[in-house]
């Protein structure tokens, strides 16, 4: 068996959102993780869509919510606010933006290809 690590303070890749922050992404073999840092004022349809190009995110997140709050509105109108210590999955179609004037921080295993131009 062979292990491999990586820190999240040295990601092999860093993605900046359009404005309001970054997600740092760590990929070991087929096995991908990001750290979301969604700054105050982060929304996906402001800061994600102009560089995915579609109406809303089409990316399956599945994660932790470390610090912070975010709301995800999905396309059938569903919301769900996330917060510090939830585990969530995020369907594609949605919008999401961060609550309040904490950075919300997530780690996702959902984004190989997120906030990376169509």
């Amino acid at each position: 068996m062979t292990s491999a690590t990586q820190s999240m303070d040295s990601p092999h890749e860093t993605r900046p959102f359009r404005a309001h922050g970054h997600m740092d992404v760590v990929t070991l073999g087929d096995f991908t993780l990001g750290r979301g840092v969604f700054e105050p004022g982060w929304r996906w349809s402001e800061d994600v869509k102009p560089i995915a190009g579609t109406d809303s995110c089409q990316v399956r997140h599945t994660g932790f919510c470390v610090s912070g709050q975010m709301t995800i509105r999905f396309d059938d109108g569903e919301e769900v606010t996330v917060g510090p210590g939830d585990v969530m999955v995020a369907e594609p179609g949605h919008d999401a933006w961060v609550v309040g004037d904490e950075p919300c921080v997530l780690l996702d295993t959902g984004v190989a290809a997120y906030a990376k131009p169509a």
